[in-house]
């Protein structure tokens, strides 16, 4: 078994690499529907996070990676605002089997993506006259394992994994 390791890095097998190219704001979104009616109210905020996640392949071996972070702030029955980042991030990805390569696309790349979301989201809201939302972190292995999960009990990942 050492000899077909040994055997397969000499007719050029990569070694697994991983780098990030570039992280940017793909789309950046605010709306505050009931300004400036909604400072004059008791601030009791209610949170609504949504978190999406798409990635697409580039030439070569470069990928893109969108995080998405949707947040609608309420307080009581009223909007108070509505903000959206979509945060993006271009990676060299060589050498990972499909499993690996799903790994870092769907949870890896996610995780390096959303401090700097998180970042963006809080300037907007600030800018907005609104206190910063201090996003908790996410694990994003976790989210994940319980996507792959739901698609292995809907039959989605059978097909995948024998690719």
């Amino acid at each position: 078994m050492t000899e077909q390791v040994t055997n397969g890095a000499a007719q050029g097998d990569e070694n697994p690499q991983f780098s990030l190219q570039r992280i940017y704001v793909r789309d950046l979104s605010f709306e505050a529907p009931k300004s400036p009616e909604i400072f004059r109210q008791e601030w009791s905020p209610s949170v609504a996070l949504d978190l999406n996640t798409r990635q697409k392949s580039l030439e070569g071996d470069f990928h893109e990676v969108v995080l998405t972070l949707s947040v609608t702030v309420k307080t009581g029955d009223e909007t108070a605002f509505i903000a959206e980042v979509q945060q993006a991030g271009i990676f060299l990805i060589k050498g990972l089997d499909a499993a690996s390569m799903s790994h870092t696309l769907g949870a890896f790349c996610p995780n390096i993506l959303f401090p700097y979301a998180r970042e963006a989201l809080d300037s907007l809201v600030v800018r907005g006259s609104f206190p910063a939302l201090m996003l908790a972190p996410v694990n994003f292995d976790a989210l994940y394992a319980q996507e792959l999960s739901r698609m292995q009990a809907a039959g989605e990942v059978a097909s995948a994994a024998q690719h």
